[in-house]
C-alpha cells in the first residue's frame, strides 16, 4: 500500500499566496494612480553602491539634470548611488524627482532628492519594474550590478517582443558597456540568437548632451505616453 506524503504547512502557504494578491493588488493600484499623474519621465538605473565623487555618480547627476532641464522627470529606483545622484541631478534642475523605492535588507534607504509627494514604496520587484517600463519615456542605464541588468534586458525583451511599444534605451558609459556589447553582437548575434535589427534597440552615449539628443530625436517621431 502507498503511503501518503504529508508536507508540513503546505494548506499554510497556500492561504497565504492567496492573501498575498490583495496586497499585490493595492501596490499596482497605489503605483498607476500616483504615477499617471505625473507627466512624461524619464526613468535612470545604475549601482546602489556607486559614492559621491564617483566619475560615473557626477555624470549621472549631469544627465539628470540636463533631462529634466528638457522637459523630462526624473524616475530612479529611489535609493543611494547612482539612483540618488539621478534624483540629485532633477532636484537641481527644478524639475520633477521620482523615488520607486523597494525594502531590501541591504543597500536600499530613500534618497533626500526624491519630492515629498513623488516616493513610493514597494514590496514586490516585478510591480515596480511594471512602473518603470509603464510611466517611462526613456531608460538611462548606467554602470551597475545585477539588477541594472535585469531591468536593461527586460526592457529590450518586451521591446522586441513588441508586448510594449519602442522607447530610448541608452547606455551611458562606452568604457563600462563595451565588453557587453561587443559579446552580444560577436556571440549572440553570430549565433543567431538575436537579429542585426535587435541591435538598433540600445544607443551608447558618453556626455549630458548625448542622452538629451537621442531623446530629442526619438520623440520629434513618437508620442508621449505610457507605454502600455
Amino acid at each position: 500500500m502507498r503511503k501518503e506524503k504529508h508536507h508540513k504547512g503546505w494548506n499554510e502557504i497556500k492561504t497565504n499566496d492567496s492573501w498575498a494578491i490583495f496586497k499585490i493588488m493595492g501596490e499596482f493600484v497605489n503605483g498607476f494612480e500616483k504615477m499617471s499623474a505625473i507627466g512624461p519621465c524619464v526613468t535612470i538605473f545604475g549601482s546602489a553602491r556607486t559614492k559621491p565623487g564617483d566619475t560615473y555618480y557626477e555624470l549621472a547627476v549631469q544627465v539628470a539634470k540636463k533631462v529634466a532641464e528638457a522637459g523630462y522627470g526624473i524616475i530612479t529606483g529611489g535609493g543611494p548611488g547612482i539612483m540618488e545622484a539621478g534624483n540629485k541631478g532633477a532636484h537641481l534642475a527644478g524639475g520633477t524627482s521620482v523615488g520607486l523605492n523597494i525594502d531590501l535588507p541591504f543597500e536600499q534607504h530613500d534618497n533626500p532628492y526624491i519630492d515629498n509627494d513623488k516616493s513610493l514604496d514597494f514590496d514586490y520587484f516585478f510591480v515596480r519594474k511594471v512602473m518603470f517600463v509603464k510611466y517611462s519615456q526613456g531608460f538611462v542605464v548606467m554602470p551597475g550590478g545585477f539588477g541594472t541588468l535585469d531591468e536593461l534586458f527586460e526592457a529590450i525583451t518586451l521591446i522586441q517582443t513588441n508586448k510594449i511599444g519602442r522607447f530610448p534605451i541608452i547606455l551611458v558609459g562606452s568604457g563600462f558597456w563595451a565588453g557587453l556589447m561587443e559579446w552580444i553582437e560577436n556571440t549572440m548575434l553570430m549565433a543567431k540568437n538575436i537579429s542585426p535589427e535587435d541591435l538598433d534597440l540600445v544607443k551608447i552615449a558618453d556626455s549630458a548632451e548625448e542622452v538629451v539628443e537621442i531623446i530629442d530625436a526619438f520623440y520629434k517621431g513618437h508620442t508621449l505616453s505610457p507605454n502600455f
